[in-house]
């Protein structure tokens, strides 16, 4: 009997283990997904689509430039968009890193490159992100942006 007590409690504990890693391999997916959609936007300079990745009370946070509410946010984001020569973004292979937080949503970090061709030259910069993103009903906006290592 005490052997099948013990049966029971190990399968209890892979069940939870697996219910909980294929949780989290859900949430990667997602938050992945929405990573790629987001920065193709971004690099397609579609301002439509790219500003409704984010909520109205959008905090961004740069250790270059301070805090930036969602106005300004966009708005500069347009001043690039604006420019002669166009930005892309890429995601540095192996650095997204996705963690859920409860009953609000997730932190997705990693680090990402910006290029772009000035004076004939490829100008490539690597910086590190951390994004808080809302799940609202199933609806995900970033509503928080740590950008640093610039």
């Amino acid at each position: 009997m005490k052997t099948l007590y013990i049966g029971f409690f190990f399968l209890a504990i892979c069940w939870t283990t697996f219910g909980q890693a294929h949780k989290s391999m859900e949430l990667f997916q997602q938050i992945s997904r929405l990573d790629s959609a987001m920065f193709h936007a971004y690099n397609q300079r579609d301002m439509p689509t790219f500003k409704q990745f984010f909520t109205s009370d959008l905090e961004w946070f740069q250790d270059n430039g301070g805090l930036l509410q969602y106005e300004t946010v966009i708005s500069n984001f347009q001043n690039i968009f604006n420019r002669d020569y166009v930005l892309t973004r890429k995601l540095v292979p192996g650095t997204l890193e996705v963690h859920p937080i409860k009953d609000y949503g997730a932190i997705h970090i990693g680090r990402h490159t910006f290029s772009h061709v000035e004076n004939g030259k490829l100008e490539v910069g690597e910086f590190k992100f951390l994004m808080i993103w809302k799940n609202d009903q199933g609806h995900w906006k970033i509503s928080r942006v740590v950008s640093y290592d610039h």
